[in-house]
């Protein structure tokens, strides 16, 4: 089991790829096209997923609106039956700013609960599934990835990509930042923030800056800002490497379609669905993935399912 956490199995020997025969579109009876186009409209993860995030910020509104001590302040922190809880890049912003001022000693016992609490929430639950089950910037990116994707087919625009190592500049930058400023400089441009704050206490000009940041993943590079900018991301990427919940991948059941790659907001984490990059039996996607859910979806195989690493898949 250790081995499922350390070990990507990427560096070792691929295996070889099936012949046709072996294919699971043959031993089902199917043409490959029938097997493959089989799940292409079902959406039952992401559904749930959508109901979750939706479920969950519009209770910050109710318990705002009807001054309810439910789920009070907003994704940057909030107390949840009056438990506290802290945006983790947030926690560390602040970390860094006291501890170059001598105030670490100052921070409250609420801020250490709601700091550790959420680290360890979103370390059983994924990571990154922050991203996809409850930040409400991540469904506006997937309208605009669609009609990105659109606009693409029509040869209207060109796709940009850039490298993923620019998110740890942009993470380590806005820590710098505080420490000089004294301020969270991050929560100004903070798409979390911004779009939880509007929905509960009303819009602001602030989400100009959201719309632009839209405006571009349009026209220019389909999820910017989740990719290649969002330290929040980074901070549960980091919180996630050793997670228990996962994606987990088993290839007698893959017909090497890329279905799930097409759809998935972090690609490279499925680099073993590809025919001849599998090293192992079982894959686990690794500490970027958000736990989106599109993958399993998709999967004509069902090759792709939500697992606790070395115990049974949960779908």
């Amino acid at each position: 089991m250790i081995s499922d956490y350390l070990i990507s199995g990427k560096n070792k020997t691929p295996f070889k790829p099936k012949s046709v025969d072996q294919m699971p579109h043959s031993l089902s009876g199917l043409s490959y096209k029938e097997w493959r186009d089989a799940r292409k409209k079902n959406h039952k993860w992401r559904n749930i997923r959508w109901s979750v995030l939706l479920f969950m910020n519009l209770l910050f509104v109710a318990s705002f609106v009807l001054d309810l001590s439910v789920l009070e302040g907003s994704l940057s922190g909030s107390r949840l039956i009056g438990f506290y809880l802290m945006d983790p890049y947030n926690s560390l912003q602040l970390l860094a700013i006291s501890s170059t001022t001598g105030y670490i000693a100052m921070l409250t016992m609420n801020f250490w609960i709601g700091f550790i609490t959420i680290l360890l929430f979103w370390f059983i639950f994924g990571g990154r599934g922050f991203c996809s089950w409850m930040c409400p910037y991540h469904i506006l990116a997937e309208w605009a990835e669609k009609l990105h994707n659109y606009l693409i087919k029509k040869k209207k625009i060109k796709e940009h990509h850039y490298n993923t190592a620019l998110r740890f500049i942009f993470f380590v930058g806005f820590i710098l930042l505080a420490v000089l400023t004294k301020n969270l400089v991050f929560e100004n441009l903070n798409m979390v923030g911004i779009i939880s704050k509007s929905l509960i206490y009303g819009p602001s000009l602030l989400l100009l800056w959201v719309l632009a940041v839209i405006l571009f993943e349009v026209f220019v590079s389909k999820r910017f800002w989740c990719r290649y900018v969002c330290p929040i991301g980074t901070t549960y990427s980091f919180v996630g490497k050793l997670s228990p919940l996962s994606i987990k991948f088993d290839l007698d059941k893959c017909g090497y379609c890329l279905e799930c790659q097409k759809v998935c907001l972090v690609p490279h984490e499925l680099w073993f669905v590809q025919r001849g990059k599998a090293t192992q039996n079982v894959h686990y996607a690794g500490s970027d993935c958000t736990r989106y859910g599109l993958c399993v979806d998709v999967c004509p195989g069902n090759a792709l399912t939500y697992a606790v690493r070395g115990a049974s898949s949960l779908t």
